[in-house]
């Protein structure tokens, strides 16, 4: 058995999320489902979601509808309550250095774009999708492997601009001193947020059940901390639907 939650992992919430995988542990048990006592968040994250084994895990909506989908069952998706989405959703803020003076996002055609990987979400294809509708993608890019990478690129001058997954931003102001250095220049348009994932054949309403009733349990300074608002079902064919990158997207290869 193996499941994990690291899509937001930061070390200043992994004892809150031993306590919520406790939580989730508990009501599985209740419903008669056997979960590993731990979670294994330094495991390669294909190797959990394509397990046999996988009893809980967290996946982009990217990897999910290109390789996952048909390999996993979607649980349900968490919703961080993320401003001018529907529950479950999120969406990427455009994020420059607070002194750049440039204030459109078509001013940023010829900049330095930083992005964590080019099966992400809210880092590469929600930006891609936002920026070929009118008519531009970006020429000079950096692979950054991280959000906090790619923010970190452009407070430090190494990138003029980034696409970041909106809770990974959230938790960056909280936690990151040089998140004062960044401002948002713009939204892309909401998408449906990071689906919990369990192996095929796993009783997929029984886990529902469990981590809805886990996200209830956990103390209020716990649920602020990971900034959940509740569980909610997203159909996969909403996922499926959004269009991806072709692989041109990320320039030519070296």
């Amino acid at each position: 058995m193996i499941a994990n939650l690291m899509m937001y992992r930061r070390p200043e919430l992994d004892g809150v999320h031993e306590r919520y995988w406790s939580l989730i542990r508990a009501n599985l048990a209740a419903a008669g489902i056997d979960s590993p006592e731990s979670l294994s968040q330094d495991a390669e994250e294909f190797e959990v979601w394509r397990s046999p084994d996988l009893v809980l895990s967290q996946t982009c909506g990217m990897p999910y509808r290109l390789w996952l989908h048909g390999e996993v069952a979607i649980v349900g998706t968490p919703d961080f309550g993320i401003d001018d989405c529907a529950p479950g959703y999120y969406n990427s803020p455009f994020m420059v250095r607070t002194d750049d003076e440039r204030a459109m996002l078509d001013e940023f055609s010829n900049a330095r774009f930083a992005y964590n990987q080019t099966f992400s979400q809210s880092g590469f294809a929600a930006p891609y999708n936002h920026l070929t509708k009118r008519g531009w993608w970006f020429d000079d890019l950096l692979h950054t492997g991280q959000h906090l990478e790619s923010a970190r690129a452009v407070a430090g001058g190494h990138a003029d601009i980034a696409a970041l997954d909106a809770v990974s931003w959230r938790l960056m102001q909280q936690h990151e001193e040089f998140a004062a250095a960044l401002r948002v220049l713009e939204w892309t348009e909401p998408t449906p947020g990071l689906p919990l994932v369990t192996a095929l054949g796993n009783d997929v309403d029984a886990i529902f059940e469990a981590v809805q009733r886990s996200i209830g349990d956990l103390c209020d300074d716990d649920r602020t901390a990971l900034g959940l608002a509740g569980l909610v079902r997203i159909p996969a064919e909403a996922y499926l639907a959004i269009p991806n990158p072709p692989e041109s997207a990320a320039g030519p290869v070296p």
